[in-house]
């Protein structure tokens, strides 16, 4: 009974093999297991329990010599007491997936040893049964399966399974689609591109997949989807024939419904089942099965259990493709009803054991079943018995038989057959309606055809194929009416009908119509004073309709005008809306909002949204154009314990705005005045605040304008607040300029974009808050103190910053830098600023040092071990100096010249505010020396540690002092040329 499986080669699924007790699969040509679906959800190949504990009957050798791979899933192969030669498989070489461990256990263990030949690896004892190694044994180079162990003997990719040579047509197994024997990756698509004309073209080459195999047609029970071949359509397609083939297209409506069978899991659908398992379904009733009377398709299988005498698929049901036709042992059917059936395609069909089915030996069923294997018919009501009992088919049936009692369930019909019914003859010659032929089956004429007592009425179905017209004949064509104004080649075309009721064309010099083939007088003629008054009153009419609108205008505007000065022009207030305003009388009006009328939006941003509307006043019926700005109620939803809430506004004289007291005042007043009690920690913690602050303000799109420290309040000397956000945009949105006034405009906290151009974004509120971090690091200083305010753009592009305030390490330094960055996407977020404070709170000694180190304001401080000694220099530092001496003595320092410094071009040194700073590099070493101004002659090495931008760039600088031997280290900013000029070592500046 397995003897089929001897030729299989491929195995699209999984094999399972559990309980058996022969002794060798019969699958010894397998190569491939596709492994498209697995047994218990990991396994290609499951083999179990394979033996009988009471005989010695057992799973003896798998035999699958020439399987080669496992594309999908892993092996299971267990508990098989006689089973031998799986522990000698290598495994790993036929499956695919290298992440899978093979399951292979408590199987046969008095065993043969593999053929010496075999290295090892056999499938069983013989020399015929080694194992042939496709992957484990292949070259680096290869990055699949192999014919040999030479770089050059790689299967190609598309090969699966193993190959003879390198080529695609070598292969064993195609791991996609096997075409004329080449393994490609997809058939010939039904489309190609012509490079030439840009557009799709049909290919003549087409080819549909049919499994893992490329055809030029597919089968005939299959139908043609895009380019593979279904044996169904989908639900939003529908089957249509084209060019001779069945192929799926999209409904142009509603697709054609399904109609499901009781057996499917959690519904009423069932696409096919076993031809020999059948369904039990509950009885039904009757009633409910008249939706099969529409169904033109089965694609499944026919398994009825219907307590019913005949089953309803009367009207066209021409193809059961699925399965089976299976009706068995139903004792309440007594014919089919199938009348429309004309192929079953694939499948079997099985009657059997109905003991009151007439007429199905009427049905030539071997037209009907492509093979006739197919069919087994047998043990139901014998012929002999239906015949007596009068079930046989209707005297209008032809020969070839019916499937039920009465002229609709024949196959064929012996005359003729009219919408599905057999009859003796079509109306021809009588009859209410009148009738042709078309081979056997009858069709109504023409509506125009006129009924023609005992003779011929039509001879087809167009309205030229009428014996005599009903109305009037056109040409050839019977017409309801003649044509009157059709267009034709030369213009409309007008005709009239004759005596004979013929349509004759009108003379040519007729455009509106005629009634005869007289030129002189088209259409009867009315008359022309009739015709000449009625042009003249609805002249007349219209005109005063005219004038009489123009006057009503204008009396509306003026009107109009008149009230708009009456309420526009005057200058004193109203009365109050309520008696208790008498006393806070402003000469802005106060307005009902039952006096406004909103329309359309004209415009929107983030503080308010303006409409164009309309002013009614009380008691009036004028309508005065105005533009109403609705400020939206955004800050009264603003809640973060680092902002000053917002808490109301009040109109009155001047608009007020009502926030919560803070009692402490801002943070600016705050470090000025308690400059001796302020621990590094709580400035990170202000430092933290403020960041997440405005990182709120920028999740709820809201720009600040004026970050300042003078703008952060103190709720408690461990809590500050953001405050007058947004107030800018709020009180005057359509301010575009700045004036270089202090009062007017913050110049020195805000961004170069912002001055230049009047651009706020987040980013801008960036460099502010970079400034704000500098005035609480200096404890209240002046940013850019005795510059005037029209000098501070110029000297922002040519790279000069703030300096580095003294109690900061370069760490909180570069943060503020990177706040100044020119390009705006550079500078960090304030999402990222919160995440870096909050990092540096964890450890505030490591990053800020209060405390005077003697070097000056704007140096950094020196960098010392936590145990408080100054930090030694490197080995590979003072290797360079103990191997280069000082060029200059303590007492008289060589400083080296301008243009030996780092920078290879000619350095343009800026001002030296309190002292200098030379030196000299050495090309090879990058040792150096230089004097600063109570330091003496000392010893430096700079290294490039990071690059900023385009701008700057980041050194750190080492070196030890020659009088006092002090060891010191910094860090510095390097600006590169700006507009194409020499950098400046503006970090250098300033050492005292």
């Amino acid at each position: 009974g397995v003897s089929g499986t001897l030729t299989i080669r491929e195995v699209t699924g999984y094999i399972l093999i559990a309980m058996n007790v022969f002794s060798t699969l019969p699958l010894r040509n397998l190569r491939v297991i596709r492994g498209t679906q697995f047994y218990e959800e990991k396994y290609a190949l499951f083999v179990l329990l394979n033996y009988n504990p009471n005989t010695t009957h057992a799973l003896r050798q798998l035999g699958l010599n020439h399987l080669t791979e496992i594309l999908a899933g892993g092996v299971y192969i267990e508990k098989n007491e006689q089973l031998c030669h799986v522990d000698t498989v290598e495994w790993r070489d036929i499956m695919r997936d290298p992440r899978l461990e093979p399951v292979v256990g408590d199987n046969g263990r008095a065993c043969a040893p593999c053929h010496e030949s075999c290295g090892g690896h056999c499938w069983g004892p013989g020399p015929e049964d080694c194992q042939q190694l496709t992957k484990t044994i292949c070259a680096p180079q290869c990055n699949g399966r192999c014919f040999g162990r030479a770089p050059n003997e790689c299967c190609h990719e598309e090969c699966a399974g193993g190959c003879t040579g390198p080529l695609q047509t070598h292969c064993f197994a195609c791991r996609h689609f096997n075409d004329s024997g080449a393994c490609v990756p997809l058939c010939p698509q039904p489309l190609i591109y012509n490079k030439l004309t840009f557009q799709l073209e049909p290919n003549p080459d087409t080819k549909y997949q049919y499994g893992s195999v490329c055809v030029r047609s597919c089968p005939h029970n299959f139908v043609v989807d895009q380019s593979s071949c279904v044996r169904a359509c989908p639900s939003n397609k529908m089957e249509v024939e084209k060019n001779g083939m069945k192929m799926c297209e999209p409904c142009a409506g509603l697709c054609p419904k399904g109609v499901g069978m009781c057996g499917a899991k959690g519904g009423q659908r069932m696409d096919g089942m076993d031809g020999e398992g059948g369904v039990e379904c509950a009885a039904l009733d009757p009633e409910k099965l008249n939706v099969f009377r529409h169904s033109e398709e089965i694609t499944g299988g026919d398994g009825p259990h219907i307590p019913t005498p005949s089953l309803p698929l009367t009207p066209p049901a021409p193809n059961s493709r699925g399965f089976s036709l299976l009706i068995m042992k139903n004792d309440n059917v007594t014919s089919l009803g199938l009348r429309s059936l004309r192929e079953v395609s694939a499948g079997r069909v099985y009657i059997t054991e109905n003991r009151r089915l007439c007429y199905l030996h009427t049905v030539q069923w071997a037209a009907l079943s492509r093979r006739r294997s197919d069919l087994d018919i047998r043990n139901n009501k014998p012929r002999g018995k239906c015949q007596q009992e009068g079930k046989v088919c209707d005297p209008l049936c032809s020969a070839d038989g019916c499937w039920g009692p009465g002229p609709a369930q024949c196959l064929s019909c012996r005359h003729y057959s009219r919408r599905g019914v057999c009859v003796e003859s079509c109306s021809f010659t009588q009859g209410e309606t009148r009738e042709f032929a078309e081979g056997t089956e009858c069709f109504e004429c023409h509506p125009e055809c006129e009924r023609v007592e005992g003779g011929i009425t039509c001879n087809g179905s167009g309205a030229d194929t009428c014996t005599r017209c009903a109305h009037y004949r056109d040409g050839p064509h019977c017409v309801e009416r003649c044509p009157e104004g059709i267009l034709g080649e030369r213009g409309p075309i007008y005709k009239y009908p004759d005596s004979s009721q013929e349509c004759r064309p009108c003379h040519e010099n007729c455009t509106r119509g005629c009634v005869g083939l007289n030129p002189v007088s088209p259409l009867p003629r009315r008359a022309p004073t009739v015709i000449a008054v009625l042009v003249v009153g609805g002249l007349f009419l219209f005109c005063s309709c005219v004038l009489l609108s123009l006057l009503y205008w204008r009396g509306k505007k003026i009107q109009k005008k008149r009230a708009m000065r009456r309420y526009l022009e005057r200058g004193e207030s109203l009365e109050p809306l309520d008696p208790s305003e008498k006393a806070n009388k402003v000469l802005a009006r106060i307005f009902k909002e039952t006096e406004l009328k909103r329309l359309k939006v004209l415009g929107s941003g983030v503080f308010g949204t303006v409409h164009k509307g309309i002013w009614i006043p009380d008691g009036d019926s004028i309508k005065i154009p105005v533009s109403i700005k609705v400020i939206q109620d955004w800050s009264g939803h603003l809640d973060h314990a680092y902002i000053v809430r917002l808490l109301g506004i009040c109109p009155g004289p001047q608009l007020q705005l009502v926030t919560q007291l803070l009692p402490l005042g801002s943070l600016l007043d705050y470090v000025r005045k308690n400059r001796g009690s302020i621990s590094p920690q709580l400035l990170l913690n202000w430092c933290v605040q403020v960041a997440k602050g405005m990182y709120y303000l920028e999740e709820h799109r809201m720009v600040h304008r004026n970050l300042a420290a003078r703008n952060v309040l103190l709720k408690s000397p461990s809590q500050a607040q953001v405050a007058d956000f947004g107030i800018a945009d709020l009180l005057y949105p359509d301010d575009k300029k700045y004036f270089y006034n202090e009062v007017k405009t913050p110049i020195k906290w805000m961004a170069l974009e912002s001055i230049h151009f009047g651009k706020y974004t987040h980013q801008s509120d960036v460099w502010s808050y970079g400034v704000t971090l500098w005035e609480m690091m200096t404890f209240g200083a002046e940013p850019y103190a005795g510059i005037r305010l029209p000098e501070v753009p110029d000297l922002l592009e040519k790279g000069e910053r703030l300096p580095q305030p003294h109690i900061c390490t370069i760490d909180v330094y570069m943060v503020m830098v990177k706040c100044w960055m020119i390009d705006e996407n550079i500078r960090p977020t304030f999402k990222e600023l919160a995440n870096e404070f909050t990092r540096m709170a964890r450890d505030p000694p490591r990053y800020l040092v209060i405390k005077s180190v003697g070097l000056g304001s704007s140096v950094a401080p020196l960098s010392h071990h936590p145990s408080g000694a100054p930090a030694p220099l490197p080995q590979w530092v003072m290797a360079q100096l103990d191997a280069n001496p000082p060029l200059c003595s303590p007492t008289e320092p060589q400083p080296a010249e301008p243009s030996s410094w780092i920078h290879p071009h000619e350095p343009a040194w800026p001002r030296q505010p309190t002292g200098t700073w030379r030196g000299r590099e050495e090309k090879e070493k990058g040792l150096g020396l230089g004097r600063a101004k109570g330091l003496g002659c000392i010893a430096f090495h700079c290294i490039a540690v990071d690059f900023i931008s385009v701008q700057f760039i980041l050194f750190h600088c080492i070196g030890v002092g020659l009088r006092g031997g002090r060891d010191w280290g910094a860090y510095g900013v390097l600006p590169t040329a700006v507009n194409g000029g020499p950098a400046s070592l503006s970090f250098l500046q300033g050492l005292d």
